[in-house]
């Protein structure tokens, strides 16, 4: 049996015990995880297709240790103007071992979660009925809010999707991206399309937080997709 299954914003083909080197996952070396985003499984002449995903599948893997691949030369050259920039880069990777893969009748975990979002609806609905004379001072702080938010575009290799993504995750502020780790912001935005790299994020978020714009833009120019 084997199956293709999404893992860290890529798709993969998998059989039992197969290792697989995958994007950087927040989950601890030695500890169990599951996949539900599992797009296709073929059991002899039987396969099933999934609309997109196959409901009820899973494909359940051991990560066995967090490492880096091998370094990548990215050479930046601009023409007539004398700008050469040569730089290395490794991707952050974990390898994984394939434990068993699940036609249906996995666990329901992920289900249960998606679920939550309709509670959180409920005290919408409350705080207008007990709230109604309250509702004029309520935009100001709808304000506040807004101020404190940060422009998470500023930061190379973070684009409008990427930044909404971020903000749905509780990190809204360049303070609160500098103390994000790599692997952990990867994680979040393993939904989104393309090889994001994640490593100099903290560190510009810490230079736009401390106001230092010059500094940054002169690192960013040596920048390519957020790449050192």
């Amino acid at each position: 049996m084997y199956a293709i299954v999404e893992i860290a914003g890529h798709q993969f083909k998998v059989e039992k015990d197969q290792k697989v080197f995958v994007n950087r996952l927040a989950t601890e070396e030695g500890k169990k995880v599951s996949f539900d985003n599992v797009l296709l499984i073929g059991d002899g002449d039987k396969i099933t297709l999934g609309a997109p995903a196959i409901g009820g599948a899973q494909v359940s893997a051991k990560v066995l240790k967090h490492l880096k691949g091998d370094k990548v030369i990215v050479f930046k050259k601009k023409r007539r103007k004398g700008y050469r920039v040569k730089n290395g880069h490794r991707q952050a990777l974990s390898e994984i071992v394939i434990e068993s893969i699940v036609a249906s009748g996995a666990k329901p975990a992920a289900k249960a979660e998606k679920k939550v979002a309709p509670k959180k609806a409920a005290p919408k609905k409350e705080e207008p009925k007990v709230e109604a004379k309250a509702a004029a001072p309520a935009k100001p702080a709808a304000k506040k809010a807004t101020g404190k938010a940060d422009d998470l575009k500023k930061i190379e290799g973070i684009g409008p999707k990427i930044s909404q993504t971020l903000i749905e995750a509780g990190i809204s502020t360049f303070a609160e991206l500098a103390k994000t780790n790599p692997a952990e912001i990867s994680e979040i935005i393993a939904g989104v399309r393309g090889n994001h790299v994640t490593d100099t994020w903290p560190a510009q978020a810490k230079l736009a937080a401390d106001g230092k714009w010059d500094e940054l833009k002169k690192w960013q120019d040596e920048l390519d997709g957020g790449k050192a």
